[in-house]
């Protein structure tokens, strides 16, 4: 349940940015047009965190995954089992396109 929502357009970037505060005080920030969201604990790292996010989204930052290889090392520096990702990925068809 939110306490508090806005939406602004931001004249700069020419994004809507709709901003909602939860019951525990926590703040939601998410990116219309892409429908990315993100969240922190005041409404500014909330933008913070929505602007990573979204660069991330665009491919605009973070390095890109083109290979088996590179996918397989990348899981392993973050203590993801690649084996299990390709058992899971058998399972259930696949992964979700933000994967």
């Amino acid at each position: 349940m939110s306490t508090e929502t806005s939406a602004n357009d931001d004249p700069r970037s020419g994004r809507t940015i709709t901003l909602t505060q939860t019951d525990d005080g926590w703040w939601v920030a998410r990116d219309e047009p892409t429908g990315v969201a993100s969240q922190g604990e005041t409404r500014q790292d909330a933008l913070d965190n929505l602007d990573e996010a979204v660069a991330l989204h665009k491919g605009e930052v973070g390095e890109s995954i083109d290979t088996e290889e590179d996918e397989q090392q990348v899981l392993e520096e973050l203590g993801i089992d690649p084996d299990e990702v390709v058992l899971t990925r058998s399972e259930h068809d696949g992964l979700p396109d933000f994967m």
